[in-house]
């Protein structure tokens, strides 16, 4: 039962995404984070002091949210099976951004097929935290699909593979530290001591979903016909051209898989920053590379739904064959 609730949440994330107007609990987090910083930030004045601020920040922010959410299950399954159900489901379906990291990629592709590049550089503005108003259509395409590439472990695999390890408390108490690093996980001078701790807990947090995914992009690059080998390839030569430790895995496996090159200098808060190329330029960036991105992100989702729906019913099964060979041992 418990897997075709995680299939159902899937379905519902890649039918509605994530409707501006509804409720949705990462604005609660933001929310909480916000006020807990303020709180912190009137109590801790010195860097070492924000340090362990920022510690404390993580554990509330973190634990609250696993906690709620495993009060809100239990309350909802204590009330009747099929609320507890629907609860669950929402709450699944809540760490999945699948739907709209495709929608939001889209809204850049369909403004570049129409020439308009102003239109494009602002849909752009949206997903990236680069400065946006210079960028050519080679430049915005390929931050389009290094987005795309860089949230298909956060957005998608990640929470899967959490939502496996302790089902849907966990898998959101994973949002809750991955929205930590998104809000405060900077090396600015505001953030660099308060944001640390939970800049560096993200990372420990995506270390092995960011090498499933070099595995399952590289699957899903072969499904669709593309460069099955230079995806493997390039996501190990150039897994590490990277600022974060497991973003350069997916983006480079992606950069692999369409012969392309990403990365590269960028400019972020009116400051130029020098990054290492990833992948080989065997041919200029498009338009048309954001779209087959987009599809590699969601076949290699599908495929990491079914994985970890394997692994998780192998885990029952085995479960159920020590309890049955407890009960034995016991009666003999």
């Amino acid at each position: 039962m418990t897997v075709l609730l995680w299939f159902a949440a899937f379905i519902l994330d890649m039918k509605l995404g994530d409707p501006p107007h509804w409720p949705h609990p990462v604005r609660w987090m933001g929310r909480l984070i916000n006020q807990t910083e303020q709180f912190i930030r009137r109590i801790c004045q010195t860097e070492t002091d924000l340090k362990w601020g920022g510690v404390l920040l993580w554990l509330v922010v973190v634990g609250s949210v696993w906690l709620a959410s495993y009060w809100v299950l239990q309350l909802a399954y204590s009330l009747a099976f099929w609320s507890g159900c629907l609860v669950e489901i929402w709450l699944i379906y809540t760490v999945l951004a699948g739907r709209s990291l495709s929608e939001a990629a889209n809204a850049v592709y369909q403004a570049l097929r129409q020439g308009d590049l102003l239109a494009s550089r602002e849909q752009l503005s949206k997903i990236v935290g680069r400065e946006t108003s210079q960028l050519q259509v080679p430049q915005i395409s390929r931050a389009t699909i290094e987005t795309v590439a860089e949230n298909s472990v956060d957005g998608v695999i990640a929470p899967l593979f959490f939502l496996m390890l302790g089902g849907a408390p966990l898998a959101m108490a994973y949002k809750a530290v991955n929205t930590l690093d998104s809000m405060v996980g900077y090396k600015t001078p505001r953030y660099r001591a308060l944001g640390m701790f939970s800049a560096r807990m993200d990372d420990m947090a995506n270390w092995l979903p960011a090498r499933l995914g070099w595995l399952l992009l590289a699957m899903a690059a072969k499904w669709q016909g593309l460069d099955f080998r230079q995806a493997l390839r390039i996501g190990w030569r150039d897994r590490y051209q990277h600022s974060s430790p497991n973003s350069g895995w997916s983006e480079a496996t992606i950069a692999g898989a369409l012969g392309i090159r990403l990365g590269g200098p960028n400019v972020y808060f009116n400051q130029r920053v020098e990054k290492p190329w990833i992948g080989d330029a065997r041919r200029e960036v498009t338009p048309d590379d954001i779209p087959q991105s987009t599809q590699m992100m969601m076949v290699a989702s599908v495929m990491a739904l079914l994985l970890f729906a394997l692994l998780h019913s192998l885990s029952v099964i085995d479960s159920l064959v020590s309890l049955m060979n407890s009960l034995v041992s016991v009666t003999v």
